[in-house]
């Protein structure tokens, strides 16, 4: 089960690079959970930097092992997100969305992201290392960052990070241990129920041009089909960027 065992590590660089670091040491139990008090340099998509002051959010990172081919990776990312999803919105409400592909929004504001990196033995995915950085209890971010939230700007209340990091094991493990070939369909629906800016007009940029554009589904290959005059585009991961009023 995820977060079972549940290990708090005071401070390391990455959650996922750890993790990553026991996995090339030997066999890892599916489940294993690290939880960091302090990053020092933690990841987010394409590179990007997630940094934290110590003991104020969650960040951790689970071992699993998918029973799926590398070529249905998204489903994985689908179960995840739904799973930080459920956790946000039990404590920020209704107006918690899923940003394309597994971000965690609440309005029009960032609350948290998910890395999701694969360990393979040949053609056989072995591990995926799924990590995730969620903002509980920062009062006030850097002017630099673009929209972030914070659960506790939410609700006005602090909260205890390390109890609320094991409740979202417990989401976590409601959606992956239910997920499979069949019940994906159905996954993938109440995904797109979820999904930030789904069928609002909205801007975006790929390519240097900023456009306004209207998304209009997720395949169930993780591609997102965004309409753009009247055209609808079929992009992969890091193909678009979200643009934000700020």
């Amino acid at each position: 089960m995820i977060g079972h065992p549940f290990h708090v590590l005071n401070t390391v660089d990455s959650t996922n690079n750890y993790a990553m670091a026991r996995v090339a040491e030997g066999p890892v139990a599916p489940g294993y959970t690290w939880f960091a008090m302090e990053q020092t340099a933690g990841k987010g998509q394409r590179g990007k930097q997630w940094l934290s002051t110590p003991g104020e959010n969650i960040m951790l990172t689970t071992v699993l092992q998918p029973a799926l081919g590398l070529h249905q990776q998204f489903m994985l990312s689908v179960a995840v997100a739904l799973g930080a999803f459920d956790f946000f919105r039990k404590y920020a409400g209704d107006e918690t969305r899923i940003k394309w592909s597994n971000d965690i929004y609440w309005r029009d504001r960032k609350a948290g992201g998910i890395l999701i990196e694969n360990v393979l033995r040949g053609s056989v995915w072995q591990y995926a290392i799924a990590g995730m950085g969620i903002n509980i209890n920062t009062p006030h971010f850097p002017d630099h960052l673009q929209n972030p939230v914070s659960l506790r700007q939410i609700t006005g209340r602090e909260w205890d990070t390390l109890e609320l990091a094991k409740d979202l094991c417990t989401h976590l493990e409601n959606r992956y241990s239910k997920l499979s070939v069949d019940t994906y369909p159905a996954m993938l629906a109440e995904y797109k129920d979820n999904l930030y800016r789904l069928h609002e007009p909205a801007l975006y940029r790929i390519n240097g041009e900023i456009f306004q554009g209207v998304i209009r589904d997720v395949l169930p290959d993780g591609r997102l089909c965004l309409e753009k005059n009247k055209e609808i585009l079929e992009l992969g991961f890091g193909e678009v960027e979200f643009i934000f009023a700020r």
